[in-house]
C-alpha cells in the first residue's frame, strides 16, 4: 500500500433518481467499503471527490455522498466542476503531498467522471488500478448500464489501468 492512495469519484445521491437507479448500487458500495477497509488498515489515504453542477449544489442532499459509505473526517475531500477530478482542483497537490503514485480508483459514472479521471490520472503518470465492479452508471437509451460497463473495463484493461484479482 506504500504510495497508493484509493480515489472514490462522485458516490453522490443526486446521480440518480426514483426513476434512474445506478446499475448495482448496492453491491458497488459493498464492494467499495470493502476497499475503504484495506485502505484503512494501511493507514493509506483515502479520497472522495464530489461534482458540483446546477443539479448538484454544494451542500445540497443530492451533493451528499451516499451515506452507506465509509467516511471518515480524516479522509480527503474533493469538490471539483468538470468531468475531470484534476481539472482546477487540488488533486494532484494532495497526490504529490502524500508521495502518491499509484491510484486504485472507483466511483460513478463509469463512462463521465470516472473514465475522464482515469485517463488523465494515467497521462500524468499514475499507475492506476481498480478492483472490478467498482463503478456504476445509469442506462443511457441507447445502452444498458452494464453495456457501458463493460465496453470501458475493456478498453481501460492493460491500456490505461491493471484490474486487481482479489
Amino acid at each position: 500500500m506504500k504510495n497508493r492512495a484509493l480515489l472514490l469519484i462522485d458516490f453522490q445521491k443526486g446521480i440518480e433518481s426514483p426513476t434512474q437507479q445506478l446499475y448495482r448500487l448496492p453491491a458497488v458500495l459493498d464492494k467499495v467499503n470493502q476497499r475503504i477497509a484495506v485502505y484503512r488498515q494501511h493507514h493509506a489515504p483515502i479520497i472522495f471527490v464530489q461534482h458540483e453542477e446546477t443539479e448538484l449544489p454544494f451542500g445540497s442532499d443530492s451533493w451528499q455522498l451516499f451515506e452507506k459509505l465509509d467516511t471518515q473526517p480524516t479522509d480527503f475531500f474533493i469538490r471539483k466542476t468538470h468531468a475531470n477530478a484534476f481539472y482546477q482542483t487540488n488533486l494532484n497537490d494532495l497526490l504529490t503531498e502524500q508521495a502518491v503514485q499509484t491510484l486504485e480508483i472507483a466511483g460513478v459514472q463509469t463512462e463521465f467522471c470516472v473514465d475522464t479521471t482515469i485517463r488523465m490520472a494515467h497521462g500524468l503518470g499514475y499507475t492506476c488500478l481498480m478492483t472490478p465492479k467498482t463503478t456504476s452508471t445509469l442506462d443511457n437509451g441507447h445502452l444498458t448500464a452494464a453495456q457501458i460497463i463493460q465496453h470501458h473495463e475493456a478498453i481501460w484493461a492493460g491500456r490505461f489501468l491493471t484490474f486487481l484479482s482479489l
